[in-house]
């Protein structure tokens, strides 16, 4: 098999949720289990971080992993969905696992999986617990895929859980009410372990408090936690945003949307845990301040040069002014939204498509009205038809057309565009991941 065969495999001949929705997901660790039996407990050969929640894992993941890496640690990092790439998911130090690894992986091992019938992501998973063993990584950061309590990557006892908040998505699987999917989330809290919850409701703080009590694990809500709170985030003209924390130095941070203070404040939090914990310099001293603060201000300013990261309000081009974003639900927009409506431009064009599972209505509610519309889908059977995009649109007052794909979208939107304007692409990770493809 060569690598063009073994991604058709995993993508294609294995249960999906990403490409098959619903019908795609398998739910328990049966599996996981096993397999982890089965490549004899990679996951207890490396420690790890826990990283879970609606919004911001990929911010908050990718920005821990960046500033442990900054710190000398050989990290390895787990993240989902890919944009480009598969190899994207498992990353040592920033660099993606080899295709020649890929291959190996599943061409020896499928007979046991043809037997098994692991899905997709838990195939994913059990390789790179096993890619990260073989690297020989002191600490991986592993983000949960969906949910928590059921997840595949939910078999790991981590030295820090991460909880960055909770919205209603995924509900056909997690459950209908932000308690239901608390306590999917806060599934992944353990006997003991530290958990960090980076933003709380008033249905969802009871939860997490509970479950807590319940493992003797020490939590935190960053919003509490004012000797560390980021108390001011204004964004620069050059890009990223400028950050005040209590007892910080000032720092900049080189992801922007006005979404990334309360991760960047989830971040901070954590990074804090850690340092307790003896994994950065303790910060009792002025000199050893200093010398945190100098990693940490390389780490958030350089996330993606360090671990890969991409899609996250990522600024593409500058004449006219074309930014993408992964956000992809109510939680999401309600920020997103309002960032689109704040950037000085002349007009505004959206290129904008769904996933059928998701609370199109909700997200489309919250669009700005000023714009001009490009209906379009990503490549997924997920997809939520362009057409019927159109109709949802013309019930809030938003004028657009539509078009068979995401490039024929952009290039409408180009061709309308004049210079000082802005084009946003986004809705759907998998809009982005097709615009994205016809930039390389």
């Amino acid at each position: 098999m060569n690598y063009q065969e073994v991604t058709d495999y995993l993508f294609n001949k294995t249960a999906n949720y990403e490409s098959q929705g619903r019908q795609g997901y398998k739910e328990g660790l049966d599996n996981s289990l096993q397999l982890d039996e089965h490549f004899a407990h990679p996951h207890q050969q490396f420690r790890s971080i826990h990283i879970a929640g609606t919004n911001g894992k990929g911010s908050v993941s990718h920005t821990i992993a960046a500033m442990l890496q900054n710190s000398g640690y050989r990290v390895g990092l787990y993240t989902s969905p890919h944009l480009l790439d598969f190899r994207e998911r498992i990353r040592v130090n920033g660099q993606m696992v080899s295709e020649d690894y890929v291959v190996s992986f599943v061409e020896k091992n499928k007979d046991y999986f043809d037997e098994l019938k692991p899905t997709f992501f838990e195939i994913a998973t059990a390789m790179a617990f096993s890619y990260f063993r073989e690297a020989g990584v002191d600490i991986a950061v592993v983000e949960v895929g969906l949910g928590g309590r059921l997840d595949s990557t939910n078999i790991i006892t981590p030295i820090l859980s991460v909880i960055t908040n909770i919205s209603l998505d995924h509900t056909q699987l997690l459950g209908a009410s932000l308690e239901q999917i608390a306590m999917e989330k806060a599934g992944i809290i353990k006997p003991g372990v530290p958990v960090v919850i980076g933003e709380a409701t008033p249905q969802t703080r009871p939860i997490f408090e509970a479950m807590a009590q319940e493992a003797n694990a020490p939590i935190s809500f960053a919003e509490d936690e004012q000797e560390q709170e980021v108390v001011a985030a204004e964004p620069l003209p050059e890009g990223g945003i400028q950050y005040t924390a209590r007892h910080l130095l000032p720092f900049k941070g080189e992801l922007g949307g006005s979404y990334q203070q309360k991760n960047t404040n989830t971040i901070v939090v954590a990074l804090h845990k850690l340092t307790e914990m003896g994994y950065f310099c303790d910060i009792d001293t002025e000199e050893n301040k200093e010398v945190v603060q100098r990693e940490m201000n390389k780490a958030f300013q350089h996330v993606s040069e360090l671990t890969g990261l991409m899609g996250r309000w990522q600024t593409v081009q500058q004449s006219p002014l074309v930014i993408c974003d992964t956000g992809h639900n109510v939680g999401g927009w309600e920020y997103l939204a309002k960032q689109i409506a704040a950037v000085p431009c002349g007009r505004r064009h959206i290129v904008f498509g769904m996933v059928e599972d998701k609370d199109v209505y909700g997200v489309m509610s919250l669009l700005p009205k000023d714009a001009t519309y490009y209906y379009t889908k990503g490549s997924t059977k997920r997809a939520f038809p362009e057409t019927s995009l159109k109709v949802f649109g013309e019930q809030f007052g938003l004028k657009g057309e539509c078009y068979a794909t995401v490039a024929e979208a952009f290039q409408a939107a180009q061709n309308a565009a004049s210079p000082a304007d802005l084009i946003f692409v986004g809705g759907s990770t998998y809009v982005v991941a097709d615009f994205l493809k016809t930039r390389i």
